[in-house]
């Protein structure tokens, strides 16, 4: 039985992802339902998908101090960090709490592997010999953690979860536990997962990578795009008073198969219960769900299951993995964003590229925005391997 929790604040936020850099790119698009999906080439990739590039990272430098952590994944990780007045935010927090007690938890799936394929591309003809590249502080999953670090002037406690697509939602969770157990007083949760052919070819091998535009929830629905984000949120003990609050999460880890969920949607299930359990409020307070929402057939089919037996089938509920694709290891950031911009807007996101109602999904889904006052919602981030998380904002 899991014991009510103490809200958090969210402080600040800040997002990049296909829709655009900043909030509002997000924001415009679940009013007007538009993606940021593209049919677009990845450099080495040979087969046809739409992608979620962000491509404003191309022109992005780190700090000359910070050279040596230059990759795709850290250089995308500023790009979010200069956006939204967030250095802004956490130079005032430090100011409050001291540097050293504000924490870092970050997900990722692919960190700075990109940079060690171009460097494997780039050996050399007749001896195999590989051109240089500092794993430690590029291909690492530590990497951006430490980046984060350095770059906003934090020495707190920190940590990279790397759970596939539940990564940046499942920070959320470890670092409430860390406040509560003293280690820190604030925390910056936040992912970051860029675009490499790791995973381009790795989902592709599964059969999960989609032709064309993904389809969440669509009868023809065909499996995944993949997309880039970085997005980060500050966290405080709440002083309660008044705005976003982080009020529940629920994980689980039912270890059904290393990339297909529970037909029944039980380790989603579990989750939620969880997360439902720890904000202390029922299933009807729940206003709407995020979903993980993937568009593979078996991953939309276990969570509508899951859901139904968790909700009945009357909840409100969309994915906005049309919008931005998958973003793997940022997807629970990414998401957990999108919520915090619907509570403070009363906006209900569509499901966008929503063609044909599949009859076989027990829980249908919004094909059109919604405007309408939010006290709860949900968002949901399932990964491989099991590996579930939800989180429950409100207001």
């Amino acid at each position: 039985m899991n014991h009510k929790m103490r809200p958090l604040k969210v402080s600040a936020s800040t997002l990049v992802n296909a829709l655009g850099v900043g909030r509002e790119c997000t924001q415009n698009a679940m009013f007007n339902g538009y993606s940021g999906l593209r049919n677009s080439k990845y450099p080495g990739m040979n087969f046809k998908t739409f992608l979620g590039l962000v491509n404003e990272v191309e022109n992005v430098e780190l700090e000359d101090a910070l050279i040596k952590f230059s990759c795709r994944n850290n250089k995308l990780a500023k790009l979010a960090l200069d956006a939204d007045n967030f250095r802004d935010k956490i130079d005032n927090a430090i100011v409050k709490y001291g540097k050293s007690r504000i924490g870092v938890f970050l997900g990722t799936s692919t960190s700075g592997i990109a940079e060690t394929e171009n460097a494997y591309i780039n050996r050399d003809a007749k001896t195999g010999k590989l051109p240089a590249v500092d794993m430690l502080y590029t291909d690492n999953t530590s990497s951006v953690q430490r980046y984060v670090c350095r770059s906003l002037g934090l020495t707190g406690v920190g940590m990279v979860v790397s759970t596939a697509c539940s990564s940046s939602a499942k920070v959320f969770a470890s670092a409430y536990r860390s406040i509560e157990a003293g280690f820190c007083d604030a925390a910056v949760v936040g992912g970051v997962d860029s675009l490499c052919l790791t995973t381009l070819y790795g989902f592709n091998s599964l059969q999960l990578i989609s032709e064309d535009i993904c389809k969440p929830w669509d009868k023809n629905r065909k499996g995944i795009n993949i997309g880039e984000a970085a997005g980060f949120v500050l966290l405080e003990k709440s002083s309660g008073t008044g705005g976003i609050h982080l009020t529940g999460y629920g994980e689980s880890s039912d270890a059904y198969h290393i990339s297909s969920p529970h037909p029944e949607g039980v380790g989603g299930k579990i989750a939620m219960e969880r997360a439902l359990s720890t904000a202390g409020i029922g299933a009807s307070d729940i206003d709407y769900v995020n979903l993980h929402g993937t568009a593979t057939p078996s991953n939309d089919y276990s969570e509508s299951k899951g859901l139904h037996s968790v909700f009945g089938s009357k909840v409100v509920c969309s994915s906005t993995k049309g919008m931005t694709g998958h973003t793997l290891g940022a997807a629970g950031i990414n998401e957990a964003i999108i919520c915090i911009l619907a509570l403070e807007n009363s906006i209900i996101p569509a499901n966008i590229n929503l063609n044909n109602i599949d009859d076989q999904l027990p829980i249908k889904v919004t094909s059109k925005s919604i405007t309408k006052t939010l006290t709860h919602v949900m968002s949901n981030s399932f990964g491989f391997g099991g590996s579930n998380c939800s989180l429950i904002f409100s207001c």
